[in-house]
């Protein structure tokens, strides 16, 4: 996040920085604890306005796939697998509670 930016704006801003998507935020998805990263990942929820997206400049590659089409095994990041089952698990929901770490799960790397 930039300073005195909230975080569904930095959402919006990076979705248009890495991936020139325009977003509409529905809600917070989750909140992850990456501590080999020192990170804290706030997931949200969004529509995508247009299917019309392009690699930003820091975006070496691009695509949108249909569920059934996501290539798994080439998704380099934890959270990122947990964030995609996180919103497959509640798609048609309204609301719902935001999810954290998956049991066991530490982004990669046991705690301790």
């Amino acid at each position: 996040m930039e300073l005195h930016e909230s975080p569904a704006a930095g959402a919006i801003r990076e979705a248009w920085e890495e991936a020139r998507a325009r977003l509409h935020i529905d809600q917070l998805l989750a909140v992850y604890s990456i501590p080999r990263l020192s990170q804290i990942q706030l997931i949200f929820r969004a529509e995508l306005l247009s299917a019309d997206v392009a690699a930003g400049p820091e975006t070496a590659e691009l695509a949108l796939f249909a569920w059934e089409d996501v290539p798994w095994t080439e998704i380099a990041f934890p959270s990122v697998h947990w964030a995609l089952g996180h919103f497959h698990e509640v798609r048609g929901q309204s609301t719902f509670a935001p999810r954290t770490n998956p049991p066991g799960q530490f982004g990669d790397m046991a705690e301790g």
